[in-house]
């Protein structure tokens, strides 16, 4: 696979992290329906609201997180995952 020179997956698919690169896919699961889809999360803005699938609730980011991917989904947004700030 190949990576751009920020390591992202230029193929949009991420990795399995051991390498350092950063996924850019993650799983969201809807805390109000439990519905989950897998979407691909920016690398250019956090997200901060997600119409859900499943129930079309809108979620929001808990307290304390910085977007929608921290809250409720299997892998972090991109800037957490590198270690840096999300996009405060």
């Amino acid at each position: 696979m190949e990576t751009k020179s920020d390591g992202l997956a230029t193929d949009g698919s991420g990795t399995d992290g051991a390498t350092g690169e950063i996924k850019l896919r993650s799983t969201i699961t809807c805390p109000d329906c439990g519905h989950m889809e897998t979407e691909t999360m920016p690398t250019d803005a956090c997200q901060w609201f997600y119409d859900c699938k499943g129930c079309a609730n809108v979620l929001k980011p808990k307290p304390g997180d910085c977007c929608v991917f921290c809250s409720y989904a299997d892998i972090p947004c991109p800037p957490i995952q590198a270690g840096d700030d999300c996009c405060a």
